[in-house]
């Protein structure tokens, strides 16, 4: 068994002020709320996004514990599509006092290096801020905040500096390195299909 060296930062913004705002990356792109919670679609992004960079936590939820999840009061997926196909997402999760968390964020394999991330990250914090707005009981967001670590693309830390967030912690320890489940369960990421 190998181990690796996993660092872990936990950022936050205080203010909506701190919010500093990516470039549009064009007209193509469109960033939407996902009103109607949908474990088969959540688990899709999911496991989309995250195959290929260590997300496994929620791979073995059952569809019931995905339902349990998605209908907190606050929950909310926002999805980038570009031209109608779903390109990423960004999920808030609420927490007591006015927190929200940003649980998940990134997108599919295809569509990174595009600039879509900084715009879904822009629109999906903006989201974070203005929770109240759509969800009354939960009250008003004092504080915004998301773990990221070197396990994660290599934008990842630029984008949350950019857009405005700073570090309040970071954490390292050894991890064992298991392997990644890739865009599908069994296949080989980088594998060659055809003749």
């Amino acid at each position: 068994m190998s181990t690796l060296t996993l660092t872990t930062w936990s950022l936050e913004m205080t203010s909506p002020e701190d919010l500093v705002p990516a470039v549009v990356p064009g007209s193509e792109i469109r960033v939407q709320r996902a009103e109607v919670p949908s474990p088969e679609f959540s688990r899709f992004l999911y496991a989309s996004v995250g195959g290929d960079i260590h997300w496994t936590d929620r791979l073995a939820l059952t569809r019931a514990q995905w339902v349990e999840y998605l209908d907190r009061p606050g929950v909310e997926t926002w999805v980038a599509y570009d031209r109608g196909t779903p390109a990423g997402y960004i999920e808030l999760d609420p927490q007591d006092d006015g927190v929200v968390e940003i649980m998940y964020f990134g997108l599919l394999p295809d569509f990174r290096g595009r600039r879509i991330g900084g715009h879904l990250l822009s629109v999906g914090v903006a989201a974070a801020w203005s929770l109240a707005e759509r969800w009354a009981e939960r009250g008003p967001t004092r504080r915004v905040w998301v773990h990221t670590c070197s396990q994660d693309g290599p934008t990842a830390m630029d984008n949350y500096l950019r857009r405005g967030f700073k570090v309040f912690r970071t954490e390292t320890e050894e991890k064992e390195d298991t392997p990644t489940p890739g865009p599908w369960p069994g296949a080989q990421t980088g594998a060659q299909t055809g003749p």
